[in-house]
């Protein structure tokens, strides 16, 4: 075959990055780093900013430098760390920590199935 089209990344799957900074499972991480050839074309993601995009979040917990997979397909149901109280049915967004808040002023990343209580996980439906 001549000038293969080969999907870096596909729907519904996980996508591993390398961690720019520590990263804590759970929480929202979002790109701080092209595609680099010298770590297998992989990202770099770093905790996400309060108010700002999300990539996805973080499977797990990761050392900087080290790999993370992270969880980024639309409609998925998700355990994710709660910053704050919120309520079943609420749009939530990044807050501080990269955790899960209550859509105020910034950017929908999810829709709470769970209640949210600060510093427990509730579930959240990926957008």
């Amino acid at each position: 075959m001549t000038n293969e089209c080969i999907p870096l990344y596909r729907p519904g799957q996980d996508v591993t990055a390398t961690a720019g900074a520590a990263i804590t499972g759970k929480t929202f991480v979002d790109i701080t780093g092209a595609l680099n050839a010298t770590t297998g074309a992989l990202l770099t993601v770093s905790p996400a900013t309060a108010a700002g995009k999300a990539f996805g979040v973080a499977a797990r917990d990761a050392a900087s430098g080290g790999r993370v997979a992270v969880i980024r397909s639309a409609k998925v149901v998700i355990p994710v760390a709660a910053g704050g109280t919120f309520a079943v049915g609420d749009e939530v967004e990044v807050g501080a920590g990269a955790k899960a808040v209550k859509l105020a002023s910034g950017t929908a990343v999810g829709r709470a199935l769970t209640a949210g209580a600060a510093n427990a996980d509730a579930f959240i439906e990926l957008y």
